[in-house]
């Protein structure tokens, strides 16, 4: 029998339960059948995750009296793009799918957003149901209703806000992580605490390691101790409109470092965001915010893991940082002109600064980008 918790995003009538626990694939079918309003199922996944766990699901559903049918993609970020936004939507239509059909999203965040902001477009709008099989995915993206697709002038400018039906997060699928995609997960683990629980930051500096390397129990309170913390901040902000910014905690810098990239492998969401929370506490220092031990605190926990921490770690990258602050200004932060940064006064109290000086983001960029 499945092991599993579950917490409810209350958002009247678009609430939605989150289950995370073990063995939750097997019990896909039942959980999914209450919430779904007919038999029209379509699963979206991947080609690496497709051979993983396509079948099991499949298995599930049947069992529950449920078929599906499905639809593989190309892994990879440049997947989440219009060009596959496109072929998505017409592949959907094609299957001939109704206003009460369901879609499924199996697989990482590339998925999860992808297919979420296809539902919400198809028909005007139609459910869908996470089913996150990444770390990042379960404790970040498959959480909160935020949708959407690259554009070549920077990351998540074309999406919409739109809430799952249900969200299952098995660990067990964490097992067939490679360990740099277990890593890039658990940077967004490490955000939370350093957003506003330090206790929490503090557990994992304990358990980091072991929970990276396979601890079952320490990637299940981790994942129920983020979604918690993600469902709060959901719950009083959904559109993003105060409260909410502060999930963005480094990713006005992680997004940069991304789009220098170009959205490849060089350099993963998940490693980018723990790059951009290293030089977000680096710039919260350097104007005398947060205590310098703490920015230190941070990057030590980071290494200590097995992340990079700092840009001139990732190989093949020539940083520049007049186009690091080209990227930066089309950041979908930036509002009248500023660009929006998430800074702390400590670990634990991360607050949103629309009032930052680019001078002074661009000592931190220059100072962290320079090769010794």
């Amino acid at each position: 029998m499945p092991s599993y918790e579950t917490l409810t995003v209350e958002l009247g009538e678009r609430s939605y339960d989150i289950h995370v626990g073990n063995g939750l694939l097997a019990e896909a079918g039942a959980l999914i059948k209450p919430v779904i309003r007919s038999q029209r199922l379509i699963i979206v996944t991947d080609e690496n995750v497709a051979p993983l766990y396509l079948a099991s699901l499949e298995t599930s559903l049947k069992a529950a009296g449920l078929t599906a049918e499905s639809i593989v993609l190309p892994a990879g970020e440049q997947t989440k793009s219009i060009t596959y936004f496109e072929q998505l939507i017409e592949q959907i239509l094609a299957k001939k799918i109704d206003r009460k059909g369901t879609l499924i999203a199996l697989g990482g965040g590339v998925i999860g957003d992808l297919t979420g902001y296809a539902a919400s477009a198809v028909l005007r709008g139609i459910d869908f149901v996470q089913v996150p099989t990444t770390l990042l995915s379960q404790v970040d993206s498959s959480v909160g209703g935020k949708t959407g697709i690259n554009s070549s002038h920077g990351k998540n400018l074309i999406g919409a806000f739109y809430q799952p039906r249900l969200v299952l997060a098995d660990i067990d699928t964490l097992d067939s992580l490679p360990q740099r995609e277990m890593l890039a997960g658990y940077a967004e683990v490490a955000k939370y605490g350093l957003i506003d629980d330090p206790e929490f930051f503090a557990w994992l500096e304990r358990t980091g390691n072991d929970l990276c390397d396979g601890n079952k129990d320490h990637r299940r309170q981790a994942v129920v101790m983020s979604c918690k913390s993600k469902a709060k901040i959901v719950v009083e902000d959904e559109t993003e409109q105060g409260r909410r910014a502060l999930l963005n905690l480094g990713h006005t810098f992680g997004h940069t470092l991304e789009a220098e990239t170009g959205f490849s492998d060089k350099l993963l969401h998940g490693e980018a965001v723990g790059l951009g929370i290293c030089l977000a506490f680096d710039l919260s220092a350097h104007l005398g915010l947060c205590p310098q031990d703490d920015a230190e605190r941070v990057r030590a926990h980071y290494a200590a893991v097995g992340l990079p921490t700092s840009p001139i770690e990732i190989a093949g990258v020539m940083w520049h940082t007049d186009a690091l602050l080209d990227h930066m200004q089309s950041d979908k932060k930036v509002e009248d002109g500023k660009v929006t940064f998430i800074l702390a006064r400590a670990i634990g109290e991360a607050f949103v600064a629309r009032d930052t000086d680019m001078a002074d983001a661009r000592l931190i960029v220059d100072n962290a980008i320079q090769q010794d």
